[in-house]
């Protein structure tokens, strides 16, 4: 009987065992969908604004076929909006409400303040648009509000980390079915992206290159592969933790989001749309979450590449992997890798 494979992950200390002997097949994880029933009053639908706060963002369509860019005050509220961002109602981390606050967010290593800010981008005036299926334009709308508040919050003193992230159906989590998307900026940088930003930081110095510069060149020739194109590059990783699981990286090295140009912006929304609708196609529309690993420190450009990871919600972790930190993944990437890139080319 031939072993199981033990995968140790690019930069973390992270342990994967890739199930030979019990190895499914993408289609396997294909069952009937979870619909979450759009609520008789969406607070995220054009018309229901009054149920929301005031935004800190909203896209207008203007006559010149852009968007012109406004908030809102008080009871205030824009209508024929594109795009929305507004505070979450029940915020994970919150601005400071005394300037004070702002200076002692860390008092010690052990205890802080919550302080940061938690906010909601509404993707679409309409409920359904979400990334597989809605139109590029609107995609482009979301990145740019994207770069938007991350530009915003990333200069606030009292930010250390800006993670933007999308949980995408119940078993990932999504309390609102309406499409939209999520940012949490935090005093402090995050367990697995400060080990990430370690690692980097020893390779670079070991090296002389970025490591994710060097991974690409190695898995765009391997059998991990699933996508490659002018700006961005898309595989399984080695280690994957989940099934199904891929990251897409851009070609340019760049340590944030905010240096996009318009045809990166572009490159990179097709490459979002192809890869999440190959995902519903293949798996009948699992549940997902996504999120974009970047860094905001100036010290990190050098070492650093931000790059996106889709965590598809196929597989429920037992007391071993809660445990230990060792996961076991029935899907061997090289089989998701191919499956995915197979739906991507004949979608």
């Amino acid at each position: 009987m031939p072993y199981n494979e033990l995968r140790k992950d690019y930069l973390l200390d992270r342990w994967v065992v890739i199930a030979t002997e019990r190895a499914r097949r993408p289609t396997d994880f294909s069952k009937p969908k979870m619909e979450s029933a759009k609520p008789a009053l969406c607070p995220l639908c054009a018309g229901n604004e009054h149920m929301t706060p005031p935004a800190v963002l909203v896209y207008l369509p203007s006559e010149a076929g852009s968007v012109r860019k406004t908030e809102e005050e008080g009871d205030f509220r824009r209508k024929n909006w594109v795009l929305r961002t507004i505070p979450n109602l029940y915020p994970a981390f919150a601005p400071p409400k005394d300037p004070a606050d702002a200076d002692h967010v860390m008092s010690n290593l052990s205890f802080g303040n919550a302080i940061g800010a938690h906010e909601v981008i509404v993707e679409s005036p309409n409920h359904s648009d979400h990334p597989a299926d809605a139109d590029l334009s609107q995609l482009t709308y979301v990145v740019n509000a994207y770069k938007d508040r991350l530009n915003e919050l990333s200069q606030k003193s009292y930010v250390k980390y800006v993670q933007i992230f999308r949980n995408y159906g119940l078993e990932a989590g999504a309390s609102l079915s309406h499409a939209h998307s999520q940012i949490i900026a935090t005093p402090f940088v995050p367990t697995i992206v400060a080990a990430e930003l370690a690692a980097s930081k020893t390779y670079y110095n070991q090296h002389g290159n970025c490591i994710f510069c060097d991974l690409i060149k190695q898995e765009s020739q391997s059998p991990r592969a699933i996508l490659d194109n002018a700006h961005f590059a898309v595989f399984a990783p080695y280690a994957s933790v989940n099934p199904m699981e891929f990251w897409i990286l851009p070609k340019r090295h760049t340590s944030n989001i905010l240096s996009l140009t318009n045809e990166e912006t572009e490159g990179f929304v097709q490459t979002l749309k192809t890869t999440l609708k190959a995902l519903k196609d293949l798996v009948n529309d699992p549940s997902y979450n996504y999120g974009i690993h970047l860094s905001i420190d100036k010290e990190a450009e050098n070492y650093y590449h931000w790059h996106v990871e889709i965590y598809p919600h196929l597989a429920i972790w037992a007391g071993f992997e809660k445990s230990t930190g060792v996961y076991i993944n029935t899907v061997a990437p090289e089989t998701a890798a191919a499956e995915l890139k197979k739906a991507a080319k004949y979608r």
